[in-house]
């Protein structure tokens, strides 16, 4: 009896489908690859690293100023129509910023076109949180609903990992077989097609039950700005500003060993091991709680960052980077996790791109600044700034650990 009412009872890969998570995955694909591809090409058609680092900052820029306004639009006005807009807009300004870049047009407009980029980014990590999530309370049993959740933001942090991984990979691949603009350009063909691909799922249509029938949602736009939320953004943000500047950095580690190509080899260490453990986050048990796992986790990425002064070879950054990992990918769960336990009725798309648009944010940021600074100072100041970010990300744990006491339900939802 037991055995027959568990398998009627319906799963979020049945309720979704196998094709929605295989195009939601290739879809942020492009996503992954603009702030690297922008980098790749002024460098190499303006000849400035300086410019390439301002104008990867302007990206970041665009989607920190636009990016929660579209997730407030797709949570008023629903998916389909806003990533309808965004695919064909993104497109259409990646290509237009090539063309800028190998043009005639001052260094403003180049800027200009990459906020454009920045601005137009379709977040389809966030927006496809806030649609899984929005599945699961819905039309899923309440029982067992909090760790179904749980186990979705594991899933999409490993995605998210796997694609920030493999995105500048390929973007170095088509650099270097083709020409630097062509990442941009297949940016835009993916971009088109997954992105638009993914607006017409039929899940695009959902929405939550706490909108009612204009769309408008029963919380106020004030709520999204608690202490408890807006602690998850800092920390979110503290890990974009890590990824940023550990990349980077590690670029230029390896720079001073005449190996700069082997630094995404490295870096990949990290990842794979980070989306692995961000897998594992679902299996922990209940009792080890959510406020908890971001101090331990956040704790384990800032004692593996502390070993960056001491490196002095790649077989110990790669020793270091696989200490970051254990602590980067559950961490980032966890901040995921608390977005969704505490968005505001009906205003999930809106939480969930405030939390993506705070790491790229952060990684723009990051670079930029670990550019600069390993340019004009040297790589052993460059590897100090993971150590600021994960000090950031740990101290929003603190913050959080005293917020989530102030409001037990809040950490009891998870």
């Amino acid at each position: 009896m037991t055995h027959t009412h568990s398998s009627a009872e319906p799963t979020l890969l049945r309720i979704a489908g196998l094709p929605y998570f295989l195009i939601a995955f290739i879809a942020r694909l492009p996503f992954a690859m603009m702030v690297v591809g922008v980098l790749t090409v002024v460098v190499s058609a303006r000849g400035s690293l300086s410019l390439g680092g301002l104008t990867s900052a302007a990206v970041g820029l665009g989607t920190a100023c636009f990016g929660p306004l579209l997730g407030a639009a797709a949570d008023r006005f629903g998916q389909r129509a806003v990533l309808t807009l965004l695919a064909v807009a993104n497109a259409a300004m990646l290509v237009l910023f090539t063309v800028v870049v190998y043009g005639a047009a001052a260094d403003p407009f180049v800027l200009l076109s990459a906020f454009g980029i920045g601005a137009t980014a379709p977040q389809v990590a966030p927006l496809s949180r806030s649609r899984l999530v929005t599945m699961i309370t819905d039309r899923m049993p309440e029982v067992g609903r909090s760790r179904t959740i749980s186990g979705t933001m594991a899933y999409e942090s490993a995605a998210d990992e796997t694609v920030f991984v493999f995105g500048p990979f390929l973007v170095g691949i088509l650099a270097s077989a083709i020409a630097p603009w062509a990442p941009l350009v297949v940016a835009a063909g993916l971009t088109v097609l997954f992105v638009g691909a993914f607006a017409l799922h039929p899940s695009a249509r959902a929405v939550s039950l706490h909108r009612d029938a204009d769309g408008r949602a029963p919380s106020a736009v004030s709520e999204l700005f608690r202490p408890q939320l807006l602690i998850v953004v800092l920390g979110i943000l503290g890990v974009g500003i890590f990824f940023g500047t550990m990349l980077t950095a590690l670029t230029s580690f390896m720079a001073d060993r005449d190996a700069p190509e082997q630094a995404g080899l490295l870096y990949g260490v990290m990842g794979v091991g980070s989306a692995v453990l961000a897998l594992g986050v679902a299996w922990l048990p209940p009792r080890f709680s959510m406020r908890a796992r971001w101090l331990v986790f956040a704790g384990i990425l800032l004692a593996g960052t502390l070993l960056l002064p001491f490196v002095d070879s790649p077989a110990a950054m790669m020793v270091a980077l696989a200490i970051m990992g254990v602590g980067i990918g559950p961490t980032l769960v966890t901040q995921y996790s608390f977005g969704a336990a505490r968005s505001p009725l009906g205003r999930s798309a809106t939480v969930m791109t405030m939390l993506g648009s705070g790491v790229v944010v952060g990684q723009s940021i990051g670079a930029a600044v670990a550019g600069e600074l390993a340019e004009s100072v040297g790589t052993s100041a460059a590897l100090v700034l993971p150590i600021v970010a994960a000090l950031v990300t740990f101290a929003a744990g603190l913050l959080n650990w005293r917020l989530s006491a102030i409001r037990p339900a809040a950490a009891a939802t998870a």
